[in-house]
């Protein structure tokens, strides 16, 4: 024998509707709330408690309140006391709700009602059958992708005329049977005894995503940093969640894409506090990623923004940076070059930037006014004019960064800094194996302040080298790459020469 059970969150016209809470069961307690723990690579894991009451043997189940990017193969349906058995015998997954096509398919061959309105506003019925409704069902590609399917043209027959288009607005006498108002899940469920309770229902969707933001404000003078973080969580997943608890993943979880898209900080940020107010994020470790925790339940609506302060941080100590990278070096034009042959080619590296980059540094820990794990997003830096109105200075974005790292963020190019790079010698000898080159840099403020310049060379030719006939000092910061620092004074100049000797 096989009962047949319908609950969900709207009606459809499959099946009489009962209770949400069926009879005998308890109902939601605050941990049975909706609960998402969204992730910042478009996709959120669900669990939901639903009731259920069972009768021993064989249960037909319909449940209306899926997503409508639902991973049917990730859906888990389990009693969490582990009291009672449940089997799945047959899963299916519904997403095509109702629309106008879709019923003009489903009566296709019928005659229907059409209302028209006349000139004078008078509404009359024209009759007519549905020789081809138009309706396309849903594409997808060998890899389950959905495809756009635009619906095709109607045939409508009126008065014995074929016509290519809807006489009027469709008056449609009922819903079918087949039909469906919102995205759904079928299941036959075998159980060994009668029973009323809870269930969990747990799966990954897609259509929900949440980035970080970060907002930095300068003072008119220095560089004390004010920072507030915002999380940005938007649902386009076709459904509402009512009264949910929410939490966010910050990481990068491995996740099989369609091919078409390829400790001290948790207690800090937990008594991070503005005007004596609670926090409104928490944030802890979580295996190897970082988790945070919506302080206070939330309902998250279809085709919603919702946007929440998680820090806020004041008088951060920054510095900004100057920094010359005079080599213009065009990876299209040396694309597929063998590095040997690059390293006596007398051309490669000649070409010239004179931008300088405005950097801004700050370290993310606890003695600079922060120390908390920063999840990847934008950052937005702003100064205080002296009419004290805040003026847009640029922006980038950072990665996921973890406590006590330096940030380094690039937020466009000085309007009062020149850089020239210039190559003044270049020598070369095959047989000895060697290649001299020497550059001219000139380093120009047009500021009224003093500027340190952070002048970075690339020595690009190859991984033997070494530096002839420099009179200023470098730091190696890597095995190919040395950086000067070099003060220039207001409306001053200052001139870096050197040789690099290459060997091989």
């Amino acid at each position: 024998m096989i009962t047949s059970i319908f609950f969900c969150a709207a009606c459809t016209a499959a099946a009489p509707s009962v209770p949400q809470t069926p009879p005998g069961a308890t109902a939601a307690a605050p941990n049975d709330r909706p609960a998402l723990t969204i992730y910042n690579q478009d996709f959120a894991v669900v669990r939901e408690v639903i009731p259920l009451a069972l009768k021993q043997g064989v249960n037909s189940l319909s449940y209306a309140g899926m997503t409508a990017h639902l991973e049917p193969d990730s859906v888990i349906l389990r009693d969490p006391t582990g009291t009672h058995r449940l089997q799945i015998l047959e899963q299916n997954y519904r997403n095509d709700p109702i629309t106008q096509q879709r019923l003009l398919d489903l009566y296709e061959g019928q005659t229907i009602d059409f209302t028209r309105e006349r000139p004078d506003l008078t509404v009359v019925r024209i009759k007519g059958r549905i020789v081809r409704s138009g309706y396309l069902p849903p594409a997808f590609d060998i890899y389950g992708n959905p495809q756009y399917q635009p619906d095709g043209q109607p045939v409508i027959e009126v008065d014995g005329s074929l016509q290519f288009q809807l006489p009027g607005i469709p008056v449609f006498p009922s819903l079918k049977d087949d039909t469906i108002l919102k995205p759904r899940l079928d299941w036959l469920i075998e159980t060994d005894a009668p029973a009323t309770m809870p269930v969990e229902l747990a799966y990954v969707t897609g259509g929900m995503s949440w980035h970080a933001d970060y907002n930095i404000v300068s003072p008119e003078k220095g560089d004390l940093l004010d920072i507030v973080g915002w999380i940005t969580i938007a649902n386009k997943s076709g459904k509402t969640f009512d009264d949910a608890r929410i939490k966010l993943l910050a990481g990068d979880v491995n996740k099989i894409l369609p091919l078409t898209v390829r400790a001290e900080s948790f207690s800090r940020l937990a008594a991070m506090k503005s005007n004596e107010m609670d926090a409104v994020v928490t944030e802890k470790s979580f295996d190897e990623y970082h988790l945070y925790t919506l302080a206070r339940t939330s309902t998250l609506r279809d085709a919603e923004t919702k946007q929440v302060e998680f820090v806020r941080a004041a008088k951060v100590p920054s510095q900004r940076l100057y920094v010359y990278d005079g080599a213009a070096i065009d990876p299209n034009q040396w694309n597929g070059y063998d590095p040997v042959g690059l390293r006596t080619e007398p051309n490669y590296g000649t070409q010239m930037n004179k931008k300088v980059w405005v950097m801004r540094e700050f370290k993310n820990s606890a003695a600079q006014g922060l120390g908390i794990p920063l999840p990847k997003g934008r950052v937005r830096f702003y100064r205080q004019g002296d009419d004290q109105q805040l003026e847009f200075t640029g922006e980038n974005t950072i990665d996921h960064t973890p406590k006590d790292e330096l940030l380094r963020i690039y937020t466009g190019n000085a309007f009062d800094l020149v850089g020239e790079r210039t190559r003044t010698d270049f020598k070369v000898d095959t047989n000895a194996q060697w290649v001299d080159e020497s550059f001219e840099i000139k380093l120009r403020n047009h500021k009224q302040e003093e500027v340190e310049f952070r002048v970075v060379e690339n020595l690009y030719r190859w991984v033997n080298w070494e530096i002839r006939d420099c009179e200023t000092s470098f730091t190696k910061t890597s095995s190919q790459k040395i950086e000067f620092r070099v003060k220039v004074p207001a409306d001053g100049e200052a001139t870096v020469k050197y040789l690099v000797h290459y060997s091989w």
